[in-house]
């Protein structure tokens, strides 16, 4: 049977750690800096005795009822055990006593002490001691003789000396250590120990072997050592026979010799290579506990088979991984653990079952194996010549132990003598997200946004009890665990539970639907023979199992089955949120101790889609995932066991974005924060801290604690690195908006508006910031982020400024900017077209709302849009046409969100658009109210859209349908921009001859050149002759939006028929215009009609900017503003 590493648990807080057995067995005693002493029934044991000793415990020994304790008041104190009372103070040193032993028949202890002396002192009386002084250092360790003749002791003095307790004088002393001043600081403590029973040798550890001497002569006997040990031995113990010895070493090692073969039994690795402090091997059963400089308590069992008839010679050992403490770790077969070349073949494995000697030779990992097989043993110092192994021994064990020890060999280079590079990684087990471990008796099977699943499994009783955070859902519910459920999980609408195969019993699959409005609210699926549940996971309206066969089964949350489709490789979580489902499984093997991870991300809709088609899984180096969930707001998300998370970045294309490090919320190496849900609105990570451990206690209820978001830019400390922080911060939290508008799930848009707005103060900001540090080629690209409202006032910012280069850079932009809008425009139009045509071919027969004419009243054009279904596109309306009558006029009412009607020829329309990604806004900006380049720019991107309805006071439905919509003029202003750059750069020559005006010609342009290029609308022209009436009635008006939205009020009182001869009015004169402006071209040829164009334009400019004062400065005020 090979040795079993069991899962390590947290006992003590970080530091040394001191770790006995008692006489019979039945208890485990640990000691450690935080000044308590743990009275264990086991490892699993969650609710350990504790008594406080001190302000911290360095050492224990028990005997007969006796607990006695070296701690840091420089005490030696005895206990009565179990009860824990405290019996009195054996002796006293001037500063702290470093270790403390037993002798023989428990009536003496021996201490030693940091004042370089050693006492021996009779328990009963404390008045009997007997004090050793030699050392010229402080005692590291002590070890009684059986027979009660000599004392062995260790010291920072370099030296190990063996006393005579009778009469209290050095016998001996080999100068074998390396000295230093003080306990703390050295390489070994070096725990010496005296063979049981007989006494004949004594164990010192000495560097990288374990010196052996000899009683009473005290020569050096034999030296134990192994070529996997790197580093300086640090204590020794010895089996209640005599027969083995156990060493432990400073990086985690742990080795078993059998002292008469010489031979090395047993290698084990611990699990985060901390220093092994504390050794203790079981009085009757074949057990080693041990403890680390951490503060985690780990046990060993089935070391060297002591209970077998045969002695086990063969070499067994086993490198064990991190995640062992999130799964289930005490089966000693176990295939999860190691590495498997062929995932359908660990079923076999973990069973223990190998049916043939072939199907073995080709799961071979290494040479050693065949070796191992064909018992054609290497030459190494650990191999055990072929010889001595009877014949009758490789027919008995041949078999029966390679199948349990075919991933336990170990992995070290002596046993691996042809290959040097880079090992293979134990795959990590499959685990359920926000659980505890299979192995405790009280754990949590879920806990998450819902609620808690908590399962108990004792002697008594094996049941599972349910909470729910909001007892409006469910109220809390008691079940019995017939079955032995391992995994749960609970959503809004049910609860589920699966567990393993049996014997007698397959695999099930068990589901509490207790929102179901019917009478029967429970169903069960068995899974076929031989296939196990793995991993599970509910959504909005469907479970789903992942088994051992690698399929993943998929049931509507009614218990009908539904697809079932094939896993890459062998599942390690999974979970759901809506129609979402996230799976995490192994894509190969991994080495070095990374994990080799794969992930896809399916939508289960009405429209079945892969988003993430097995994409790897990034991962922190040597790490392994450790939870896997969706944020409230549906992002997937995961965290590792080096802390950190990660979510998916829609807006990047489905990549991976770091988002916090639990870890540098810590306060101590062992402290960890259990991780039961994400949110990103408000953003935060909800964990429970765990002090000292990976999990928490179901008993008493813990408390869950807030930790922020932080992105890991560089430098954060400056205010450029912290505001570009902030920026990407909220975009990435703040994709779920789009994500959410696009599959048509409501959310506030006051919410998205919210974030755009602090989005472009950043880049306001940050292009402040820029501009004071002469960056300007820096601010270009930070504009380049904004949106085109924010890049006017950038460019205003910047004239005001004085960088005059940097706002003719950022004028090209906006141009750039409005130019692609329009080229989306254009692009739209001409689907809306082709839709049309194919619409039209498709009911040529009968006259359908895009055939009617146009020129119908307003009675006949509400009834057609009401009849008309949302996802149908109208037909754009002329340029000539009043553009606001259309969008804002109290005539035409507006359609309710969600409204779908049928048309009169009784057709649906198939296809469905939602608005918040389809409908561009219709504002006020969108008029031809601007006297220069930046008001142009007021016309919204469909971005924008949330900003401008939140300014005109407009609660904006989530999901309604497309209304008519009139055509756009981006591709006109493109056009505008065009022009306005061919004419800057003539503007720039003239600049060189009077360079004193480019100041005032750089932020602002005459409106003419716009005003010839675009036919007029009625209501431009309505306000042009009542402007002068409207600034008569509001004289504090200085800026020209205030003047047009006054207008627009007035306008909109106007009666149809006033509005409409208004309209007619700009129709007609478009004609006109051309004409005039036919003739204004010929005419302006000689120089001198262009010098007095050139100074009409200047003049203008002039004007425009004193118009304007008091904008740019409220905008300058704003760059600047300080939050």
């Amino acid at each position: 049977m090979p040795v079993t590493q069991k899962p390590m648990r947290y006992g003590h807080t970080e530091g040394h750690t001191d770790v006995c057995f008692d006489d019979s067995g039945r208890f485990i005693v640990t000691c450690g800096s935080d000044g308590d002493v743990r009275v264990w029934e086991d490892l699993d044991d969650d609710d350990p005795k504790s008594i406080n000793v001190g302000e911290k415990a360095f050492s224990c020994a028990l005997k007969n009822g006796k607990l006695v304790t070296a701690v840091s008041n420089n005490t030696v104190q005895v206990y009565t055990f179990p009860e824990g009372v405290p019996d009195g103070i054996l002796t006293r040193f001037t500063t702290n006593a470093n270790h403390v032993v037993f002798n023989g028949d428990g009536t003496k202890i021996a201490a030693g002490s940091s004042d370089f002396l050693v006492k021996v002192v009779d328990v009963m009386d404390n008045s009997n001691q007997q004090t050793f002084r030699g050392h010229d250092a402080p005692v590291l360790s002590l070890s009684f003789d059986p027979k009660d003749i000599f004392l062995a002791s260790s010291s920072c003095d370099g030296t190990v000396r063996v006393w005579n307790v009778s009469d209290q004088t050095c016998a001996v002393s080999w100068p074998v250590l390396q000295k230093c001043n003080d306990v703390v600081n050295a390489k070994s403590i070096c725990r010496l120990a005296w063979q049981p029973e007989t006494g004949k040798l004594l164990a010192v550890p000495v560097e990288k072997s374990v010196k052996l001497y000899r009683r009473e002569t005290w020569s050096n006997a034999f030296d134990l050592s192994d070529s996997s040990i790197s580093q300086t031995l640090n204590i020794v113990t010895w089996s209640p026979c005599g027969q083995y010895l156990a060493a432990g070493t400073i990086n985690g090692l742990i080795v078993v010799w059998n002292v008469e073969t010489k031979d090395c039994m047993e290698r084990v690795k611990h699990e985060k290579c901390y220093t092994i402090c504390g050794l203790a091997w079981h009085p009757i059963f074949d057990q080693i506990c041990y403890t680390d400089m951490e503060g985690n308590l780990g046990i060993l069992e089935n070391v060297c088979d002591l209970g077998g008839k045969v002695s086990n010679n063969k070499v067994s050992s086993r490198v064990e991984k991190d995640y062992n403490d999130l799964f289930d770790g005490d089966d000693a077969s176990s295939a999860g653990d190691f590495l498997n070349d062929n995932a359908v073949e660990i079923p076999s494995f973990s069973k223990g079952i190998i049916n043939d000697e072939d199907e073995d030779d080709d799961l071979m990992l290494a040479t050693d194996r065949l070796r191992r097989r064909s018992h054609v043993l290497g030459d190494d110092e650990n191999s055990v010549d072929a010889t001595i192994l009877k014949p009758d021994l490789h027919k008995e064990e041949g078999e029966d132990d390679q199948a349990e020890s075919i991933h336990n060999l170990p992995l070290t280079n002596s046993q691996r003598p042809f290959y040097d590079g880079p090992m293979p990684t134990p795959r990590q087990k499959p685990f359920q997200s926000s659980s505890t471990p299979l192995h405790l008796s009280h754990r949590f099977m879920v806990w998450n946004s819902v609620g808690i699943i908590r399962c108990y499994n004792d002697d008594q009783d094996s049941a599972i009890d349910v909470e729910f955070h909001d007892t409006s859902i469910h109220h809390a519910t008691h079940l019995s665990n017939a079955f032995n459920y391992t995994m749960g999980t609970l959503s809004h609408e049910a609860v589920l539970l699966a567990c393993e195969s049996t014997d007698e019993l397959a695999s099930k699959l068990h589901c509490l639907h207790f929102s179901s409005w019917d009478s029967s609210k429970e169903w069960i699926v068995d899974m076929p023979q031989n296939e196990d549940i793995e991993a599970i996971c509910l959504g909005q309206g469907w479970a789903a199992a992942a088994t051992t066969a690698l399929l993943l089964r998929l049931f509507t949350i009614g218990g009908v089955q539904k697809e079932i489709f094939c896993l890459p490789g062998p599942v390690v979580s999974m979970a759901g949120y809506g129609e979402q489902l996230c799976i995490v499984y192994h894509r190969g093997t991994g080495f070095d101790g990374d994990q080799c991870l794969g992930v896809q991300l399916l939508e289960l809709g009405q429209k079945k889609n892969q988003v993430l088609h097995g994409d790897p899984l990034p991962l922190t180096r040597k790490s392994y995932l450790t939870w896997l969930g969706f944020s409230a707001e549906g992002t997937p998300c995961y965290v590792d066991s080096e802390g950190c998370v990660r979510m998916l970045n829609r807006g990047l294309g489905n990549t991976w974005t770091p988002i916090c490090n639990i870890r540098e919320h810590c306060k101590g190496k062992s402290d960890h924060y259990w991780v039961v849900g994400i949110h990103e609105n408000p953003q935060q990570l909800r964990c429970i801290p765990c002090k000292g451990s990976r999990f928490p206690p179901t008993l008493p209820r813990p408390a869950v604690a807030i930790l922020p978001f932080k992105l890991p830019y560089c430098q954060t400390g400056t205010e450029k690195g912290l505001m570009e922080e902030q920026f990407w911060h909220s975009v990435l939290l703040h994709n779920y908006l789009d994500y959410l508008a696009k599959n048509g799930y409501d959310y506030e848009e006051s919410r998205k508006n919210q974030a755009i707005k602090e989005q472009q103060e950043l880049l306001m900001k940050m292009l402040a910031l820029s501009c004071k540090l002469e960056r300007e080629f820096r601010c270009v690209e930070l504009a380049d982020l904004m949106t085109p409202n924010a890049v006017n006032l950038a460019i205003k910012y910047a004239s005001r400024s004085r960088k005059l280069i940097l706002a003719q850079k950022l004028s090209e932009l906006a141009a750039e900017k409005a130019a692609e809008l329009a080229e989306i425009q254009t692009k739209e139009e001409e689907e809306e077209e082709d839709f049309r045509k194919r619409l039209n071919a498709g009911y040529s027969h009968t006259t359908t709302e895009w055939s009617q004419p146009r020129a119908r009243n307003k009675t006949e054009d509400t009834e057609d849009r009401e009849e008309t279904v949302p996802e149908e596109k109208p037909e754009p309306q002329n340029p000539g046409q009043n553009l606001f009558q259309s969008a804002n006029s109290p005539d035409t009412p507006a359609l309710k969100s969600g409204a779908v009607f049928s048309s009169s020829q009784g057709r649906v329309n198939p296809f469905k658009v939602l608005v918040n990604s389809k409908e561009p806004a219709i504002s006020t900006s969108s008029t031809h109210r601007s006297t220069n380049i930046l008001d142009n720019m007021n016309k919204p991107s469909r971005k924008s859209t949330p900003l401008n309805r939140a300014a005109n006071n407009e609660k904006s439905p989530v999901i309604k349908p497309l209304v008519p919509k009139p055509k756009s003029k981006q591709a006109s202003a493109a056009s505008y921009f065009q022009k306005r750059t061919s004419q800057a750069d003539k503007t720039e020559e003239e600049v060189k001859e009077n360079p004193k005006n480019l100041s005032s010609e750089t932020p602002a342009m005459s409106p003419q050149n716009s005003e010839n290029q675009r036919p007029k609308t009625g209501f431009q022209m309505w306000l042009e002759e009542n402007r002068r009436h409207i600034l008569h009635d509001n004289p504090d008006f200085s800026d020209e939006a205030d003047i047009i939205k006054e207008g627009m009020i007035r306008f909109r009182v106007l009666s149809a028929e006033e509005r409409k001869a208004w309209t007619n009015k700009a129709k007609g004169e478009v004609a006109s215009d051309g004409a005039e402006a036919k003739k204004r071209k010929r005419e302006i040829c000689g120089s001198e009609n262009q010098e007095e164009a050139a100074k009409e334009n200047l003049d203008l400019s002039k004007k425009q900017k004193a118009l304007d004062l008091s904008t740019n400065q409220k905008l300058s005020a704003f760059a600047f503003k300080q939050e």
